[in-house]
Protein backbone atom coordinates (compact mmCIF):
# COMPACT_ATOMS: atom_id res chain seq x y z
CA UNK A 1 0.00 0.00 0.00
CA UNK A 2 2.29 2.75 -1.09
CA UNK A 3 1.72 6.25 0.27
CA UNK A 4 2.82 9.42 -1.60
CA UNK A 5 2.69 13.20 -0.41
CA UNK A 6 3.18 15.74 -2.64
CA UNK A 7 4.21 19.13 -0.90
CA UNK A 8 3.75 22.03 -2.77
CA UNK A 9 3.73 25.85 -2.15
CA UNK A 10 -0.27 27.64 -1.91
CA UNK A 11 0.74 29.52 -5.10
CA UNK A 12 -1.08 29.36 -8.37
CA UNK A 13 0.19 28.11 -11.76
CA UNK A 14 -1.26 30.81 -13.53
CA UNK A 15 -1.67 34.71 -12.70
CA UNK A 16 -4.71 35.42 -10.26
CA UNK A 17 -4.89 31.75 -9.08
CA UNK A 18 -3.80 31.56 -5.15
CA UNK A 19 -3.84 27.64 -5.37
CA UNK A 20 -3.29 24.68 -7.61
CA UNK A 21 -6.56 23.83 -9.51
CA UNK A 22 -9.05 20.65 -8.49
CA UNK A 23 -7.92 19.44 -12.50
CA UNK A 24 -4.00 20.18 -11.80
CA UNK A 25 -4.28 18.07 -8.28
CA UNK A 26 -6.56 15.15 -10.26
CA UNK A 27 -3.90 15.17 -12.28
CA UNK A 28 -0.86 14.89 -9.90
CA UNK A 29 -2.60 12.06 -8.42
CA UNK A 30 -3.42 10.48 -11.59
CA UNK A 31 0.15 10.71 -12.77
CA UNK A 32 1.87 9.32 -9.89
CA UNK A 33 -0.62 6.52 -9.12
CA UNK A 34 -0.22 5.85 -12.60
CA UNK A 35 3.91 5.88 -12.25
CA UNK A 36 3.78 3.07 -9.29
CA UNK A 37 1.62 1.19 -11.30
CA UNK A 38 3.40 1.11 -14.18
CA UNK A 39 7.28 1.11 -12.29
CA UNK A 40 6.54 -1.22 -9.39
CA UNK A 41 3.25 -2.86 -10.29
CA UNK A 42 1.40 -1.55 -7.53
CA UNK A 43 -2.73 -1.30 -7.90
CA UNK A 44 -3.93 1.79 -8.08
CA UNK A 45 -6.79 1.17 -6.00
CA UNK A 46 -3.87 0.45 -3.27
CA UNK A 47 -2.42 3.67 -4.14
CA UNK A 48 -3.05 7.03 -1.46
CA UNK A 49 -1.73 9.95 -2.61
CA UNK A 50 -2.15 13.08 -0.13
CA UNK A 51 -0.97 16.71 -1.52
CA UNK A 52 -0.24 19.39 1.19
CA UNK A 53 -0.55 22.45 0.06
CA UNK A 54 2.31 24.57 1.98
CA UNK A 55 1.52 28.81 2.50
CA UNK A 56 4.75 30.19 0.98
CA UNK A 57 5.75 31.98 4.19
CA UNK A 58 6.46 28.28 5.27
CA UNK A 59 8.23 27.41 2.93
CA UNK A 60 12.36 27.83 2.50
CA UNK A 61 15.43 27.47 0.70
CA UNK A 62 18.46 28.60 0.99
CA UNK A 63 18.22 29.55 4.14
CA UNK A 64 15.91 32.44 2.95
CA UNK A 65 11.87 31.92 2.97
CA UNK A 66 11.02 30.95 -0.50
CA UNK A 67 9.89 34.77 -1.55
CA UNK A 68 13.00 35.95 -0.81
CA UNK A 69 14.97 32.97 -2.42
CA UNK A 70 13.08 33.45 -5.54
CA UNK A 71 13.98 37.59 -5.50
CA UNK A 72 17.59 36.89 -5.02
CA UNK A 73 17.96 34.43 -7.42
CA UNK A 74 15.94 36.63 -10.19
CA UNK A 75 18.35 39.72 -9.45
CA UNK A 76 21.63 37.08 -9.84
CA UNK A 77 19.69 35.75 -13.69
CA UNK A 78 19.19 39.58 -14.46
CA UNK A 79 23.11 40.49 -14.24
Amino acid sequence: MPIVTIQITREGSTPGASAATAEEKAALIKGVSELLRDVLNKPLTSTFVVIDEVETENWGRGGLPVEQFREQEQSRSSE
